[in-house]
C-alpha cells in the first residue's frame, strides 16, 4: 500500500490520504503493534452517480434565472425605449386649492357661531352673527332722517307753490299800475289843454301832474315787486335742490346703516368646507379679524415642481398621472393647465442674487399646474396639502392626442463665447 503524506491549514497534524479508492488498508497480525499513536487517515468519498442529478437541477435553475434576468432586462429595456424615456415623474407635488379667509366686516362681540369645524357650507349660508343692536338703531335713526328730509323737500314745494302765485299777483298788480299811469297821462294832458285856453285853474293841472308821477312810481314798484316775486321762487327751487342732495346723502347713510346691519350675519361666499376656526362665542371681533378658513374642496389642483431640465417637452393640454400617497388604490389622471412664469426662488422672498460672490449652479424648479377633473375634485378625496406623485408622458404620439399642436418660435443661433470653443 502506498499512501501520501498531505499537511492540513485547518488540523495541524498529519493527514494520510488513500491514492485508491478500492484498496483496503491491511494490519499485519504476526508482530505486535508498540503502544504509539497512530496518524488520522481521512478517506475522500468516492464519486457516485448518485450526485449527479443535484448537480444537473442546479445548472437548471441557473439557467431559468439567467433567462428570467435577460427576460426582465429586456422588457425593462422595450418599456424604456417606448415609454420610460418620453416619462418625465417628479413626487415634489402637492394638492392646493384657493382657500377662502372669513372675517368680520364689522366690530362687535360675536353673539353665535351656527356651523363647526369640518361642516360642509354652501354659499349665502350664515356662519356667525355678531350683536346687532347698535347697527339696528343706527339703521333707524338713518330711516328717520330720511323721512324728516323728505318732509322739508314736500314743505319747500308747497313754498314754491305759494311763491309763483305771488309772482302772478305782483304781475297783476304790475297790469294795475300801467292802467293807472296811462289814466293819469291823459288827465295830464287834458289839463294842460285846457290851462292853455285858461280853461282851468293851475292847480288841477299841478294835480295831474302828481297823479301822473304817483302812477309812474306806481308802475315802478310793481316791476319791483314782480321781480322780487320771481327771484323768491328761485330762491326756493334752490333750497329744493340743496335739499334733494341733502336727501340723497341721508338715503346713502341709511343704505350703509343697513349694510353694516347686514353684515353682522357673517356667510359663506363660496361653497367648501370650514376649518381652522379661530374664535369663539363672545368674543369681540375687529374689522378684518380672521374667523375661519373656507376650503373649496370642489376646485382642488395640484401644483407639481419640475425641474428646468424636465420642462422641454411640458405644455399645457397633456394627459398627467397622479399618484396620491394617501390614496393608493387610487388611479387619477389629470391634465396639464399652465406653466408658472418663473421658478420659485423668484417669487421667494428674498430671491437669491447670483451676480456677486461665489457661484454654484443649483438645477431651479418651475411650478407645473396640474388640473384634476371635476368628477373626481367632487369626490372630496383630495385635501390641500396632501403630496401626490406625478407623472407625465411627453411622447408625441400621446402628447399629441390631448393638446393642440403649440407654436414654434424660431429662436436665434447664438455663438459660443470666446474663450470656449
Amino acid at each position: 500500500m502506498s499512501a501520501k503524506p498531505e499537511r492540513l491549514e485547518a488540523h495541524s497534524h498529519l493527514n494520510l490520504v488513500a491514492e485508491t479508492a478500492g484498496e483496503e488498508t491491511s494490519i499485519p497480525t504476526a508482530r505486535a503493534p508498540a503502544p504509539a499513536l497512530r496518524p488520522r487517515v481521512e478517506v475522500s468519498p468516492p464519486q457516485t452517480a448518485g450526485r449527479k442529478p443535484g448537480s444537473r437541477r442546479r445548472r437548471l435553475i441557473l439557467g431559468a434565472a439567467v433567462l428570467l434576468v435577460l427576460g426582465v432586462a429586456g422588457w425593462y429595456g422595450e418599456y424604456w425605449w417606448t415609454v420610460g424615456r418620453f416619462t418625465v415623474l417628479t413626487d415634489d407635488a402637492y394638492v392646493y386649492a384657493h382657500n377662502t379667509t372669513i372675517a368680520a366686516k364689522v366690530p362687535g362681540y360675536l353673539a353665535t357661531i351656527q356651523v363647526a369645524d369640518n361642516t360642509r357650507v354652501h354659499a349665502g349660508d350664515v356662519i356667525a352673527t355678531v350683536d346687532d343692536g347698535d347697527y339696528r338703531l343706527a339703521a333707524e335713526s338713518a330711516h328717520g332722517k330720511v323721512a324728516s328730509q323728505e318732509a322739508t323737500i314736500a314743505r319747500i314745494d308747497r313754498q314754491i307753490v305759494a311763491s309763483r302765485a305771488g309772482v302772478e299777483q305782483a304781475q297783476a298788480q304790475l297790469t294795475s299800475a300801467g292802467a293807472g299811469r296811462v289814466r293819469a297821462e291823459a288827465e295830464l294832458t287834458r289839463q294842460q289843454a285846457l290851462v292853455a285856453k285858461d280853461f282851468a285853474s293851475h292847480q288841477a293841472l299841478e294835480t295831474a301832474q302828481a297823479n301822473r308821477d304817483q302812477a309812474r312810481a306806481a308802475v315802478t314798484g310793481a316791476q319791483a315787486a314782480l321781480a322780487a316775486a320771481q327771484a323768491n321762487v328761485e330762491v326756493m327751487q334752490a333750497q329744493e335742490l340743496e335739499a334733494q342732495r341733502a336727501l340723497a346723502e341721508l338715503r346713502t347713510a341709511a343704505a350703509k346703516a343697513d349694510r353694516d346691519l347686514s353684515f353682522t350675519e357673517i356667510r359663506a361666499p363660496i361653497d367648501g368646507v370650514i376649518g381652522n376656526r379661530a374664535v369663539q362665542t363672545g368674543d369681540y371681533m375687529q374689522t378684518g379679524q380672521r374667523l375661519a378658513s373656507l376650503v373649496p374642496l370642489d376646485a382642488v389642483y395640484i401644483d407639481a415642481n419640475f425641474k428646468e431640465t424636465q420642462l422641454a417637452r411640458l405644455r399645457p393640454g397633456q394627459k398627467v398621472a397622479i399618484s396620491v400617497d394617501a390614496l393608493p388604490e387610487h388611479s387619477i389622471e389629470g391634465t396639464v393647465d399652465s406653466l408658472a412664469p418663473a421658478s420659485g426662488a423668484v417669487f421667494s422672498l428674498l430671491p437669491p442674487d447670483n451676480a456677486t460672490g461665489n457661484f454654484t449652479k443649483i438645477v431651479q424648479r418651475v411650478p407645473v399646474r396640474v388640473r384634476v377633473p371635476a368628477d373626481v375634485a367632487t369626490q372630496s378625496l383630495l385635501r390641500p396639502g396632501m403630496s401626490v406623485v406625478v407623472s407625465i408622458n411627453t411622447k408625441p404620439a400621446v402628447a399629441d392626442a390631448g393638446a393642440p399642436t403649440p407654436t414654434r418660435m424660431a429662436m436665434p443661433r447664438v455663438g459660443l463665447l470666446p474663450g470656449r470653443d
